[in-house]
C-alpha cells in the first residue's frame, strides 16, 4: 500500500507545484502495482492561507488525486482496481515529539464531515465507482508513542468512534499502532480499526537484535577484530543529523540515548549508509564463524535462547535477527486472526 500519498514532502512549495508532484507520485504508485492507496491532501503548502486547511479544500485535493489514480489504472492494466483510504488524523510520522502530551481523539462530528465532503468531491468529478472502493478512513483512536512513552489503546475512550463506524460501509485505518500489546491490537480490530499500521516497532526489533549481536561479538573477539557497529552508526548519525535532529530534544546525554534507544527509532534511516553496511557485514561475518555460545544468547537474546533450546530456531545470527522481528509480527497476526 501507499501511505500519505499527497503533498507531504512538498509542503515548502506552492500548492500548484506540490499537487502536480503529488499527481505524479500517485501515477507512479499505481503503475508499480500498489492497490491500497492512502490519499492524504491534509498538509498545507507554502501559499495556503493561514490557519488549518478547510475540510472542503482537503476533500477536493483528495478527489483530484483519486481521479489521477483512476486514469492511471486505465492505462496500466495491472488487474485489481485501487482501494482507497482517506483522512489523516495523525501526528508527524514516526511518533509524537515529547511523548507525554494528551492525545486528541478524533471527534465523530469532524469524521462525519470529512466523509461527507470527500464523498461530495468524488461525486463532483464523476468518481462514484471510485468512491465505492473507499474502504477506510484514518482516525486517531488514542494510540501513539514518543521517545520513551507509549499511549495504550482504550476501548472505552474510542467507543464513540467504534459505534459510529458500525453504521458505515467503512473500517478505520489506525496509524502508529507500534508497541501496543497483542490484546490491545486484538481489541482495536474488534472495534473496527481493521487496518493496523506498523513500522518503527519492526525496525526497533531489528535494531535490538543487531545491538545484541554486537554485544555478543564484543565478548568473543578482540577490539581490533570487532565491527564496532554501535559506535560507527552513532558517528554516522552525528555527521548526518538530517533524519533525527528535528525529533530528539534535550541535552547531549538525552540525545545520545535517543539516537540509540528511542521508540521513534530514527536510526532506521541509517542502515543503508555504506559505512554502516560494511560494519553490519563484518558483524555477521564474525559471528558466522561458529555457533554462538548459548550462554551469551541467554544473556543478550533470552527469547531466542528459549527457541534455540526447544529446537525451533537455528543457532545463527540471521535466524536470531529474523526471530526478533517475527515476534512483533506475531502480535499482528494474532490481532487479525479469525475476525469476520
Amino acid at each position: 500500500g501507499g501511505d500519505h500519498l499527497g503533498p507531504n514532502v512538498w509542503q515548502s512549495e506552492p500548492v500548484d507545484s506540490a499537487m502536480e508532484k503529488s499527481r505524479q507520485l500517485v501515477r507512479d504508485y499505481v503503475a508499480a502495482g500498489y492497490r491500497k492507496t492512502h490519499l492524504d491532501a491534509s498538509m498545507k503548502c507554502v501559499d495556503d492561507p493561514p490557519g488549518a486547511l478547510a475540510v472542503e479544500t482537503i476533500a477536493e485535493r483528495t478527489a483530484d488525486l483519486a481521479e489521477v489514480a483512476e486514469e492511471a489504472i486505465k492505462s496500466n492494466d495491472k488487474g485489481e482496481l485501487p482501494r482507497y483510504v482517506i483522512g489523516s488524523e495523525v501526528p508527524v510520522a514516526g511518533g509524537v515529539q515529547g511523548g507525554e502530551e494528551k492525545l486528541h481523539i478524533t471527534c465523530v462530528s469532524d469524521l462525519e464531515e470529512t466523509i461527507k465532503q470527500t464523498r461530495s468531491a468524488f461525486q463532483k468529478r464523476g468518481l462514484e465507482s471510485a468512491w465505492k472502493r473507499v474502504i477506510a478512513v484514518v482516525v486517531q483512536p488514542g494510540v501513539e508513542f514518543g521517545d520513551s512513552s507509549i499511549h495504550a489503546y482504550s476501548h472505552n475512550v474510542a467507543s464513540q468512534l467504534t459505534n459510529f463506524i458500525e453504521e458505515k460501509q467503512l473500517v478505520y485505518e489506525a496509524h502508529s499502532t507500534d508497541y501496543q500489546t497483542w490484546d490491545a491490537l486484538r481489541q482495536m480490530v474488534e472495534d473496527h480499526f481493521a487496518i493496523l499500521k506498523v513500522g518503527p516497532a519492526l525496525t526497533f526489533a531489528y535494531r535490538e537484535a543487531v545491538f545484541a549481536l554486537a554485544m555478543i561479538e564484543k565478548e568473543l573477539f578482540n577490539g581490533d577484530q570487532c565491527s564496532n557497529l554501535i559506535k560507527i552508526i552513532d558517528q554516522v548519525m552525528i555527521e548526518n543529523p538530517l533524519h533525527w535532529e528535528k525529533y530528539y530534544h534535550g541535552d547531549v546525554t538525552i540525545k545520545r540515548f535517543a539516537r540509540k534507544y528511542s521508540y521513534s527509532d530514527r536510526i532506521r534511516y541509517y542502515w543503508n549508509n555504506e559505512r554502516v553496511k560494511l560494519a553490519l557485514e563484518k558483524l555477521y561475518s564474525n559471528l558466522a564463524i561458529k555457533p554462538l555460545p548459548l550462554s551469551l544468547i541467554s544473556q543478550y537474546m533470552p527469547e531466542q535462547y528459549e527457541e534455540i533450546r526447544s529446537g525451533n530456531l537455528a543457532n545463527a545470527p540471521d535466524a536470531c535477527t529474523k526471530s526478533k522481528i517475527f515476534k512483533v509480527l506475531d502480535d499482528y497476526r494474532y490481532a487479525t486472526a479469525d475476525i469476520h
